[in-house]
C-alpha cells in the first residue's frame, strides 16, 4: 500500500498523531499503510506502521456519545492493567486521556494477528471439527482467566461498584425498557414472560457473589482467534467492562451461544459443528475456576433478560421510523425466543 494512503483528519490528523508519537519515543519518520479496520459500529479503528511497527489506534466515532472520551480512557485502563495476566488482549503501547490533542480521548495497542468467526473462518479451522470444539474451550478459557484476575492487586479497585451489583440487574433494565415508550410510534412492549422472568430473577437472586472483573459483552463477535490454531489470540471491545459479578459473561455465553438458534440469528458461523454444547462450556468454566456455579441458570436467565430488553430497543426505534423495520423485527423475533430461552431454564429447574 502506498505510503501517502489518505485518511480522513477529521477521524486521525496523521500530521498530530505523528508529533504526538515523537513525544512519547514511538518510532520516528512517517506513517504508512494506514487503514480503517472494518467492524467497528460504535468506535474507529485505524492501523497503521511506522519505523517497521504495527499499531492499532483506537477512538470514539467522529460525532461522539456523551461518555465516547470516558469509555476511551477506561478502555487504555484495563487494558493497561491486564499486562502480565493470562487473558489474552491487545497489549496496550500508549494512551491519551486528553481529547484536544486529535478531538477525542484515544490509545494505541499492539496489532493482534488473527479473526473473528462470523467474518469466516481459515482453512483449517472450517476444515476440522476438532479444532472448532478447542475454539469453544480456548473461548470459555480467556473468560474465566478474566474472572480469576485480582482486580484490587491490578490497581483496579475503583473501576466499578460491586456493591449491590445483582440487586440493580431487574431494575435497571425494567427502567431501560419503560424508557422505549417515549419514542413516538412505539406502543410499549409485546414480549412474553416479561413479568415472569424479572420476578423469577428477583425472587431467585444469589445471596452473594465474589467480585471480579467483568467484559460486559462476551460473545464470539469480540473474541479474535490465532490463523494457526484454535487459541483465542484476543478478547476486544473491552467498552463495556467493570467490576461486579464475573459470572454475568458466563450467563450471556449461555443464553448467545449460537448452537441453540438464538444467537446464531446475530453472529452466524459456518462450519458449526463440532463446537461444544452449552453444558460442555459450562463445565469448563467449572473445571477452571474457582467461582461457585450452583446457581449458573440464575445467569442464564439473567442474559436473557437483559439482552432481550436491549434488542427491543432497536424494534422500538425502528416502529418510530428511526431504524430499518426488517432489522427491527428480526431482532424482535430473537428478544421473544431469548424470552422463551429463561422460561425454559426455569422450567428445568422445577
Amino acid at each position: 500500500m502506498d505510503d501517502t494512503v489518505p485518511v480522513d483528519p477529521d477521524v486521525v490528523d496523521l500530521g498530530i498523531l505523528m508529533e504526538w508519537m515523537d513525544s512519547k519515543g514511538l518510532g520516528s519518520g512517517p506513517i504508512s499503510d494506514a487503514i480503517t479496520l472494518p467492524g467497528g459500529t460504535q468506535n474507529i479503528l485505524l492501523r497503521f506502521s511506522r519505523s517497521g511497527h504495527d499499531y492499532v489506534l483506537r477512538r470514539p466515532p467522529v460525532h461522539k456519545r456523551s461518555n465516547s472520551d470516558q469509555t476511551m480512557r477506561r478502555e487504555s485502563r484495563i487494558l493497561a492493567a491486564l499486562a502480565g495476566t493470562p487473558v489474552p488482549h491487545p497489549g496496550l503501547i500508549a494512551a491519551e486521556p486528553d481529547e484536544t490533542v486529535i478531538g477525542a480521548a484515544f490509545y494505541l495497542m499492539e496489532a493482534v494477528e488473527g479473526f473473528i468467526p462470523g467474518a469466516g473462518m481459515p482453512r483449517l479451522h472450517a476444515g476440522d471439527p476438532r479444532i472448532r470444539y478447542q475454539m469453544g474451550m480456548s473461548f470459555v478459557d480467556a473468560v474465566v482467566a478474566l474472572g480469576e484476575v485480582d482486580h484490587e492487586a491490578v490497581g483496579l479497585s475503583d473501576f466499578g461498584h460491586p456493591d449491590g451489583y445483582l440487586e440493580r440487574q431487574v431494575p435497571r433494565w425494567r427502567s431501560h425498557l419503560e424508557s422505549y415508550s417515549r419514542l413516538d410510534g412505539y406502543a410499549g412492549p409485546d414480549i412474553p414472560h416479561l413479568k415472569e422472568v424479572g420476578d423469577w430473577l428477583e425472587a431467585n437472586r444469589p445471596a452473594t457473589f465474589q467480585p471480579g472483573l467483568i467484559h460486559g459483552d462476551y460473545h464470539l463477535g469480540n473474541v479474535m482467534f490465532s490463523n494457526d490454531g484454535p487459541e483465542v489470540s484476543a478478547v476486544v471491545d473491552w467498552e463495556l467492562a467493570t467490576v461486579g459479578d464475573p459470572l454475568v459473561d458466563l450467563g450471556l455465553v449461555m443464553a448467545m451461544w449460537p448452537d441453540a438458534g438464538i444467537g446464531s440469528a446475530l453472529i452466524s458461523i459456518e462450519p458449526w459443528d463440532g463446537f461444544p454444547t452449552i453444558d460442555q462450556l459450562v463445565e469448563r468454566y467449572r473445571v477452571g475456576s474457582s467461582r461457585d456455579l450452583s446457581m449458573i441458570e440464575w445467569y442464564g436467565v439473567l442474559a436473557c433478560f437483559k439482552t432481550g430488553i436491549i434488542l427491543e430497543g432497536t424494534h422500538a426505534r425502528a416502529m418510530g421510523g428511526k431504524a430499518p423495520m426488517d432489522i427491527g423485527d428480526m431482532l424482535h423475533s430473537v428478544t421473544v425466543a431469548l424470552f422463551e430461552r429463561a422460561v425454559a431454564i426455569i422450567a428445568g429447574l422445577t
